[in-house]
């Protein structure tokens, strides 16, 4: 292991156990001990060079190439083991550091995401095949936070309690209009039509996602009364009683946050109601990770609370009710991560090893 990695290491990893196999085959030790060990195994000069000065991007990286394996401990051990050792603004190693602090001083340029850049972003992650989701998806293909309600509760059931709970917080009337943005592969829409006797369009950016969602309201019989829609929210006129969004928000773009809600307030009619669900951060306003913004959500971002209130604020909304849903998206992800992992030939089949391995990044 060079000189240079084995300072980044010391400095980043105060807490937890883990142990870094170099190229050459020797072994460091890094942390107090605590926690689950870790151990990987940087197999090429290559990876250890990139490692040294960008770790939060070439970690992921190496491992996705094949020069990085996680022999004990798996990718969650070893995030945890970052994730305990970093603060809100990154890594405190200085040139590492550095790297972050252009990301973020450079994050509203990279968010600007203007309607025909929506959609290329969109069709870079949602118009992957709808077979590799349903490896993974629940039997509704709900591809967003769940509710658990009881901690035993499988992931079918949990997303259902998660549009039952939607539900309940929009207060829905048998007849009423509903505007759901980022419609996905239309779950909820189609959940919401049958059960509460509303009309809902949908829009997506989405191809894939459009076709598969147009289907199943035909086949469900739904067709005259949910809609969905191959449209940018902000080119939709008319004016609904409750507007709906999951799991869409992330890829506004901060600099877009302004438009969104006044968009959405335009659209509301008088004493309506929205709900909208995104995935926030903890703590203060940071660049989104680079490993994400370039192979997962390219123009994504994680709010943190303090950029998305004045936005609200501003465009004459009224905040009634906040939920935060931290631990349930924790549980999704594992039962997400555990049914990949049980069908990864079939997804390899379909794309190769490497998507494989940056989908379990």
């Amino acid at each position: 292991m060079n000189i240079l990695l084995k300072h980044v290491l010391e400095r980043l990893v105060r807490v937890g156990d883990l142990k870094v196999t170099g190229p050459k085959g020797t072994a460091h030790k890094f942390g107090d001990g605590s926690g689950e060990p870790v151990h990987i195994h940087i197999k090429t000069s290559h990876a250890e060079r990139a490692i040294t000065f960008d770790p939060m991007l070439a970690v992921p990286e190496a491992y996705m190439d094949g020069e990085l394996d996680v022999l004990e401990g798996g990718i969650l051990g070893l995030m945890r083991i970052a994730f305990q050792n970093m603060g809100s603004s990154g890594i405190d190693v200085s040139w590492s550091k550095a790297i972050e602090g252009l990301r973020h001083a450079f994050r509203r340029l990279q968010q600007i995401n203007t309607a025909a850049r929506s959609r290329r972003n969109v069709q870079r992650h949602y118009d992957l095949s709808g077979e590799l989701y349903k490896l993974f998806l629940d039997e509704d293909m709900q591809y967003s936070c769940a509710y658990f309600e009881q901690p035993d509760m499988t992931l079918d059931e949990a997303q259902l309690a998660k549009k039952r709970h939607i539900a309940a917080k929009l207060r829905l009337k048998a007849g009423q209009t509903v505007l759901d943005i980022g419609s996905g592969w239309g779950g909820l829409g189609l959940y919401l039509a049958k059960i509460f006797d509303v009309d809902v369009q949908g829009v997506t950016l989405s191809t894939e996602q459009h076709g598969v969602a147009t289907d199943r309201a035909h086949a469900q019989g739904l067709q005259d009364r949910v809609h969905f829609e191959l449209k940018d929210y902000r080119h939709i006129n008319e004016r609904f009683d409750r507007i709906v969004s999951v799991g869409m928000f992330e890829h506004v773009g901060v600099n877009h946050y302004r438009t969104f809600f006044d968009k959405t307030a335009t659209l509301l009619k008088p004493d309506g109601v929205m709900l909208l669900h995104t995935i926030g951060r903890s703590g203060v306003p940071w660049a989104t990770s680079a490993f994400v913004r370039k192979y997962i959500f390219p123009g994504g971002y994680i709010p943190a609370m303090s950029e998305v209130m004045p936005a609200i604020e501003k465009s004459g909304l009224v905040v009634t009710d906040i939920e935060i849903l931290r631990l349930h998206y924790a549980d999704t992800l594992k039962h997400w991560g555990a049914r990949f992992a049980a069908n990864r030939d079939k997804a390899k089949a379909i794309y190769d090893e490497r998507f494989c391995r940056m989908w379990e990044f």
